[in-house]
């Protein structure tokens, strides 16, 4: 019986071992994702410039090959505003295609929403930032393309 009763305190032991690895493994990754830093969107290069229709004719041609392309890249999209969506903390800005109901909405970096809260409705902007992807709604049947870390380049 001590063989065994050893042989299972060793186990309990290792397993006990494993679980306290995974969880600082676990603590560890959550720390690093959660204080991550970036540079500022207005200081980075773009990758791509196109124009919001563009963008969601790519996303709703083929959205696998678009996500490919475009995620987390930083992209300069130029456009007409179509809806504001301004909050006490932020600005959301969107562009979107009136035929299908798709959408980019754009998320600003905090230091850049004030001049997000100027833009109105029906302005022509350029606006950078990080492309998250896409979501399709089958509900809707609509994509929305989401960006964050944005800046507004030009106003028109």
């Amino acid at each position: 019986m001590t063989d065994k009763s050893a042989n299972k305190r060793g186990w309990i032991k290792k397993a006990l071992f494993a679980i306290l690895f995974i969880v600082l493994l676990g603590g560890g990754a959550y720390w690093y994702i959660m204080n991550e830093t970036f540079d500022d969107t207005a200081s980075s290069e773009s990758a791509y410039t196109v124009t919001a229709q563009e963008l969601i004719n790519v996303y709703q041609t083929n959205d696998s090959v678009a996500n490919a392309t475009y995620r987390e890249q930083i992209i300069t999209v130029q456009g007409r505003v179509t809806e504001v969506e301004a909050a006490d903390t932020t600005v959301n800005i969107k562009f979107t295609d009136p035929f299908t109901g798709s959408y980019l909405i754009f998320d600003f970096q905090s230091q850049h929403v004030a001049d997000a809260k100027v833009v109105q409705v029906g302005d022509s902007v350029s606006i950078k930032g990080s492309c998250s992807g896409n979501i399709y709604s089958q509900l809707r049947k609509a994509h929305m393309i989401s960006f964050k870390r944005s800046v507004l380049v030009n106003k028109f």
